[in-house]
């Protein structure tokens, strides 16, 4: 009984979670249908993946045909957070928590399940983190596959339109860290200007598929900041 109660708070915490999620995919259905995505594998590519900035990178390769190799390692990449944060809350697991549960949490795990999943108070219940999963991710697969089925019936006009909207909740994301760390913000210019840099002018890099172009920008950017101004990391917080 205890764990059923556990599973309809988490079924409540999921809910703001899940109806954000269908916005934001919603959108996203619009750029699937662009790489001619059909709504049944937009549903179940989202439900299996839950990641804006991965399913944008992976949409957009397809819309290239680019080759399955640089699609599989685009998406490794733009999604490696997550096992950061499944390591993370691998800490706040009772030691009785069998193996098997733990992986399907690491399934669960997005960026906004993980922030609820750590906050919960002593160790943290899978069931919790079921309960946020059940809601809010059938929310986001059904958000993209609506956005595709919407996309092929709205006008041309209309439907660019809507594609725009995934573009400004990318804005959305990097501007309030961007506006409290200046080494945030730093790496996001750079980003984009080596991002312009290497589509048409950087010698060698302008010449590889628009994956591989990613992935390195992608890497070198990361790590550079990473190097130069390392985030302080406690892990500890997530145990209170």
């Amino acid at each position: 009984m205890e764990k059923r109660k556990i599973f309809l708070k988490g079924l409540k915490d999921g809910i703001p979670i899940g109806l954000g999620y269908f916005a934001v995919s919603f959108s996203l259905g619009i750029i699937a249908k662009n790489g001619g995505i059909n709504a049944l594998v937009g549903f179940i590519a989202s439900f299996f993946t839950r990641a804006s900035a991965g399913e944008y990178g992976v949409y957009k390769l397809i819309e290239k045909a680019e080759p399955y190799l640089d699609i599989v390692v685009i998406c490794c990449i733009t999604n490696l957070r997550y096992l950061l944060m499944s390591t993370a809350l691998s800490q706040k697991f009772s030691p009785k928590t069998s193996l098997f549960k733990r992986i399907l949490v690491g399934f669960c795990v997005t960026d906004e399940i993980f922030a609820i999943s750590s906050a919960y108070e002593g160790y943290l219940e899978p069931a919790y983190t079921f309960g946020a999963f059940t809601i809010s991710s059938p929310l986001w697969a059904l958000g993209t596959c609506l956005g595709i089925i919407a996309g092929n019936i709205l006008p041309t006009n209309i439907v660019s339109a809507l594609s725009v909207a995934l573009y400004g909740m990318f804005i959305a994301i990097i501007i309030p860290p961007a506006r409290k760390d200046k080494a945030v913000l730093v790496a996001v210019i750079i980003s984009f200007l080596l991002s312009y840099l290497g589509t048409y002018y950087i010698p060698g890099i302008k010449d590889l598929s628009f994956g591989i172009r990613t992935v390195i920008l992608t890497v070198v950017i990361a790590s550079a900041v990473a190097i130069i101004k390392p985030i302080n990391t406690d892990i500890e917080k997530t145990e209170n």
